[in-house]
């Protein structure tokens, strides 16, 4: 399985990254690329451990069998599944260029992570290894939502 902690998956995600633009649009879901941008960067803060989100009620049910599901393979993350509360960007429009350069500069960051105690608001405390497989699985989720 591919992992953010890798030069060559990072690689592959800025590049993919940089083929969006403020013309990009959804193939599902009710993200516009805005939304998506400002999402991923708040994914990326909250993986870096850079913010701590309160554990989702569903999570603390369900989270560690999720995230068995999640990780046994590289099947991509299926369409339309629901984002949580605290990821959930109200606002309509942005800098899209601005979004997209600090979500490169986040996975830039994962070159020399600095926190290896993360915890994931509705999955719980991770491992390095879940870490990497699981940002990549996102990322790879909504560069495919919006074609990239």
């Amino acid at each position: 399985m591919k992992t953010v902690f890798e030069k060559t998956t990072r690689d592959e995600l800025i590049y993919r990254i940089s083929l969006l633009d403020e013309n990009s649009k959804a193939l599902w879901g009710k993200m516009n690329i805005y939304q998506m941008l400002k999402h991923c960067t708040v994914y990326e803060e909250m993986m870096l451990g850079k913010y701590i989100y309160k554990r989702a009620f569903l999570g603390r049910l369900f989270g560690k069998m999720a995230l068995k599901e999640l990780m046994q393979d590289d099947t991509p993350i299926r369409s339309n599944v629901p984002t949580l509360p605290e990821l959930k960007i109200k606002a309509q429009e942005g800098d899209v260029i601005a979004e997209r350069k600090k979500w490169v500069a986040l996975i830039e960051e994962y070159a020399k992570p600095s926190n290896s105690e993360i915890v994931h608001s509705f999955f719980g405390k991770l491992t390095t290894e879940q870490v990497g497989y699981l940002v990549y699985k996102h990322m790879d989720h909504h560069l495919r939502q919006f074609n990239g």
